[in-house]
């Protein structure tokens, strides 16, 4: 006789609404050698520092192995909250250890705030466009996310008002420098209106920061953390992963302490602590200056691969396209005319061993098709060179169908965005 069984629950209802990483699946359809890939936001695996890292996971296991593989507390590694703090104490943010609280990566820490902040239905603000893993963050949450208008200094106050006064969000979300996906940096003035309207309007600001210290050229602009206006309402996100190795998974937040203390207990149901190992060998390479050394040959490496890319895309986007010069970080943006869609040209584009990402995944609000991003980092000036080669004939072929124009005859109007 057989027994009748019932089927198992559904998922829940904000778990069954998420949408998989156009990115990470394009990660998977770029694993080919051949394809030259500007699509995934990494970090360039070539100029990782192994023998520094080795040389630190060496000490800290030879000196201390049964502290290092261990349990740990919850808040991180103390020497390398430390650290982390003195750095940030350098840059004109003062910051105790205390301050700190050690993620599984800046990623984690976003999770963590999303479960500390926000109930379903919560709105979060962003920018548009914005990160696209910020967006399935707080989905998974399940906030409503609105997107605030930008243009090239950053977010638009006027506009930021007029979403507070509508929507009333809880947290506004922010890449202010070296921006995810476009590469802009906010510049110091709208970094001051936007923690004037937090303090007046009541507002939380998440200020993510991770490729702030790959910069190759101009000013660093202030941390709106650093606001007096919002300093009891700004959390500054920091990572590893960029600077470093992500592998590490290692990331931090710096937060008012009842957020922070909430925030230690969120992770304490998520994974207990973070990789004791890691933290310790991390703290040894910071402590022994291994950083400095390092990121001036990334940002070194960068800006040639940056300006390799700069100077071959007048000759490979069509006529009247636009696209973004980044001082720093990893990447580029550009916009073609309008008629042209990106995420429609892809195919053409892989069938020619060559990948972006389309930019309509990274809109909160209606998307622009005809925007993508083209990350810089990970090949060297003439592998890129070769890659746009041949996006080149696809994006030509395309501007012809929809302009009627051969690409011989490239009109006035298109160039960088500065």
């Amino acid at each position: 006789m057989t027994t009748a069984t019932a089927a198992p629950p559904d998922l829940a209802g904000r778990a069954g609404s998420l949408r998989t990483s156009p990115v990470r699946d394009l990660l998977a359809l770029t694993a080919d050698p051949a394809v030259i890939s500007f699509a995934g936001g990494l970090p360039a695996a070539d100029l990782f520092d192994v023998p520094g890292l080795r040389r630190a996971f060496d000490q800290v296991l030879a000196e201390d192995p049964r502290r290092v593989l261990q349990y740990s507390t919850t808040e991180g590694d103390p020497d390398l909250r430390t650290l982390l703090a003195a750095g940030l104490d350098h840059r004109g943010l003062p910051t105790h250890a205390d301050d700190l609280l050690v993620t599984t990566g800046s990623q984690q820490a976003l999770t963590l705030l999303a479960a500390a902040l926000l109930r379903p239905g919560d709105v979060v603000a962003v920018e548009e466009p914005t990160y696209l893993a910020a967006l399935q963050c707080f989905g998974l949450a399940g906030a409503r996310v609105v997107a605030v208008p930008t243009d090239d200094d950053g977010i638009l106050p006027d506009r930021l008002e007029e979403v507070l006064t509508r929507h009333r969000p809880r947290l506004l979300y922010l890449v202010p420098t070296f921006h995810n996906p476009t590469g802009r940096t906010m510049t110091a003035a709208r970094r001051h209106a936007v923690a004037d309207i937090a303090a007046r309007r009541g507002l939380w600001i998440v200020e993510d920061d991770p490729y702030g210290d790959l910069r190759f050229e101009g000013t660093p602009q202030p941390w709106i953390a650093a606001d007096p206006g919002a300093a009891d309402r700004t959390v500054l996100l920091g990572s590893l992963s960029k600077t470093v190795a992500p592998g590490l998974r290692l990331g931090w937040l710096r937060a008012p302490a009842a957020l922070r203390r909430a925030c230690v207990l969120a992770k304490q149901a998520t994974d207990l602590h973070t990789s004791t190992v890691d933290q310790a060998a991390a703290a040894r390479y910071l402590a022994d200056g291994h950083l400095d050394i390092h990121l001036a040959a990334v940002c070194a490496a960068y800006r040639q691969r940056r300006d390799a890319m700069l100077a071959a895309l007048p000759t490979v986007l069509p006529a009247g396209s636009r696209w973004t010069r980044p001082q720093g970080g990893m990447f580029v943006w550009a916009r073609l005319p309008d008629g042209l869609d990106a995420a429609a040209l892809l195919p053409a584009a892989l069938a020619a061993k060559v990948a972006y990402v389309p930019g309509a995944v990274f809109h909160a609000g209606p998307p622009q098709h005809s925007t993508l991003r083209l990350s810089f980092t990970t090949h060297s000036p003439s592998r890129i060179a070769e890659g746009l080669s041949r996006l080149a004939p696809v994006l030509a072929g395309a501007g012809e169908d929809a302009h009627g124009q051969v690409a011989a005859t490239r009109r006035a109007g298109g160039g960088p965005w500065t």
